[in-house]
């Protein structure tokens, strides 16, 4: 077989069977640069919108903004109320996710009642009828052992009860600070044990079983194998749940909470008459907050996934080209 006339020999012998170099011509994306224009219309109309027009006070709102009650709301009504509802959402939810996983059927009955009540009903809805919780109690709300009563009526024995609260005292209890945690987080418990139920079925049954292999009990299995594993499908809907609860906090008015950020907005809204600037700076406030547990999720994502997919994956791949058929370079 001759060459053909003007076709240069290859350099390498083992360049032979390869095919000459391609020239390739980018492919055009016009509509890329139309809707980039569109886009930039779109942000500049909105940009003099927003320093153009009287309604937005933004010296108002940076006024508020820095109200003492303001910054306490943010706080104390909005971060805290957060942390507060998320460490009982996530506790209770792990245990409710176990429950689900459990063999024994009144368990996973129960965890699957649970999650059905409370993903039912709405947060605003929750909020209310657990503030108004009080009227089942008109002669007060007792604590100690379950039916001591009959014991004294039978043996005479003085009631069992370590605790006794009065109507009005629930009725402070449910319908302020700590009735909006309590409902929060039981609500949240029905979200995140559905989120921890994913998680741990993701984890391979062989995963089980190794650990089981080397000796460690269910218990140690869950919390060194498992569970570091399953995190990486928890975290992402976990940080999702967390920014959702932390703008959820602005229900609390149903209660009402007079400690949290958007009721202490409203109230300057109202005795100001100016409505637009005081919402403004809630907004604000939510923006800022959202961002900062957006680049925290972030993070934790990437620490959590390491070793899955992205530059990980790429390496084997990367590896195999570099080595060749047979690992020969």
């Amino acid at each position: 077989m001759t060459a053909e006339p003007g076709a240069s020999a290859p350099e390498h012998p083992a360049d032979a069977g390869r095919p000459g170099a391609v020239d390739a011509v980018e492919v055009r994306h016009p509509w890329r640069w139309v809707a980039l224009a569109v886009i930039a219309v779109l942000v500049a109309m909105l940009v003099h919108l927003l320093v153009t027009n009287p309604a937005f006070d933004w010296a108002f709102t940076l006024e508020v903004m820095n109200q003492t009650a303001v910054i306490r709301g943010v706080l104390l009504g909005t971060l805290l109320m957060t942390v507060l509802a998320m460490v009982i959402g996530v506790g209770l939810g792990v245990v409710l996710a176990v429950m689900r996983l459990s063999d024994n059927p009144l368990l996973s009955g129960a965890a699957w009642v649970y999650t059905w009540f409370f993903r039912s009903v709405p947060r605003y809805v929750l909020l209310t009828f657990t503030g108004s919780l009080g009227a089942l109690f008109a002669g007060g709300l007792s604590f100690g052992v379950p039916f001591d009563f009959l014991l004294t009526d039978a043996l005479g024995t003085p009631e069992l009860r370590f605790l006794n609260l009065d109507q009005a005292t629930i009725y402070r209890l449910l319908g302020g600070y700590a009735g909006g945690v309590l409902a929060l987080g039981l609500s949240e418990a029905a979200y995140m044990a559905e989120i921890a139920r994913a998680g741990l079925l993701s984890v391979d049954r062989g995963q089980h079983e190794a650990a089981e292999a080397l000796g460690m009990t269910k218990r140690q299995s869950m919390r060194r194998v498992v569970l570091p594993q399953a995190m990486r499908v928890i975290v992402p809907p976990t940080g999702n749940e967390l920014i959702a609860m932390m703008k959820d906090t602005s229900l609390l008015s149903a209660l009402p909470v007079t400690l949290e950020l958007f009721y202490q907005v409203t109230q300057i809204s109202g005795r100001t008459y100016q409505v637009l600037p005081a919402l403004s700076a809630a907004v604000l406030y939510y923006l800022v907050l959202t961002s900062v547990l957006m680049v925290g999720q972030h993070f934790l994502e990437k620490r959590f996934g390491r070793g899955f997919g992205g530059q990980a994956a790429a390496r084997p791949a990367a590896a195999g080209v570099a080595l060749g058929p047979g690992g020969a370079k």
